[in-house]
């Protein structure tokens, strides 16, 4: 039995052990999701404060993908189980992944779009009372676009440009400018998110003041959100580039962190053309 339990595996894919994450990952969630809603509604279960349910939540979260993922870097580092066949599955499961998070934004987009292309329809008495039957609504002092928008623009688009060069580097077996490069995509995202704080810090609308600025929020708080996951990403592509982890053939982190910066880099196009420049209107905030 100990010889046919020793023997390779005939088959070129891994079969991962029984692992608790991800019973621990769906409670996390569950957490989040409940104590969020509750939350967001004003709402008091059994005396809890909803907003430390929700925290907690994010806290398991954010273990369970440390935890996991340190597993899978091992999995392909020191065990090496990531064969080709795992490294073409994992491939398609990052662009189903994007492709999910594509339609998050898609559904933001129609949220924006039906009210801004027609803010006066008859039919929709209480849209045209709340917004004066006029998009961005009476009363919104909106940001330029061409100020800290226009900022972040040319930051990303940057960020896109330092990450193809790294993993151009990479390819060529440069691994010192592979690193700069890398270093140089993370103080960009980084960047981007404190430009997008302050932007936040001098808005003139919040978010519960009317459907412009709720989507708004949504929608560029959500891009938001991602920026800082994927930064993370790219801090620890950072750490993993300099302890040796990724080779010319087999990189499988560093590239799903690429795709998914480039990604973020996309949507960041359309919330600028679309949500700051041509949904703004003609009242700027100076």
């Amino acid at each position: 039995m100990s010889a046919a339990h020793d023997e390779e595996p005939k088959h070129p894919y891994h079969l991962v052990s029984p692992n608790v994450w991800p019973m621990v990952g769906a409670l996390g969630g569950g957490l989040m999701t409940f104590g969020g809603v509750l939350w967001m509604h004003g709402e008091d279960l059994l005396g809890f404060i909803d907003e430390w349910v929700f925290f907690f939540g994010t806290l398991i979260v954010i273990a369970t993908m440390v935890f996991w993922w340190r597993d899978v870097i091992r999995e392909s580092v020191v065990e090496k189980m990531h064969t080709p066949v795992v490294q073409l599955g994992l491939r398609y499961g990052m662009l189903l992944f994007i492709t999910s998070e594509v339609m998050f934004f898609v559904a933001f987009f129609w949220s924006y779009f039906d009210p801004a292309i027609f803010p006066d329809e008859a039919i929709q008495e209480t849209r045209v009372e709340v917004l004066g039957g006029v998009w961005p609504p009476e009363g919104i002092l909106t940001f330029d676009p061409f100020a800290v928008p226009l900022l972040n623009t040319l930051i990303l688009l940057l960020s896109g440009c330092t990450i193809t060069w790294s993993h151009h580097c990479l390819l060529m077996g440069d691994r010192k400018n592979m690193i700069g490069a890398l270093a140089l995509t993370v103080f960009l995202g980084l960047s981007f998110t404190g430009f997008q704080i302050y932007e936040y810090a001098t808005a003139a609308f919040t978010f519960d003041q009317n459907v412009y600025s709720s989507v708004f929020y949504m929608a560029t708080g959500f891009h938001g959100f991602h920026v800082i996951v994927g930064t993370t990403f790219l801090i620890v592509c950072l750490f993993r580039a300099m302890a040796g982890h990724f080779t010319r053939e087999k990189h499988n982190g560093f590239e799903a962190a690429a795709w998914y910066w480039h990604f973020v880099d996309v949507v960041w196009l359309f919330l600028f053309i679309c949500v700051y420049w041509w949904g703004g209107g003609d009242h700027h905030i100076h």
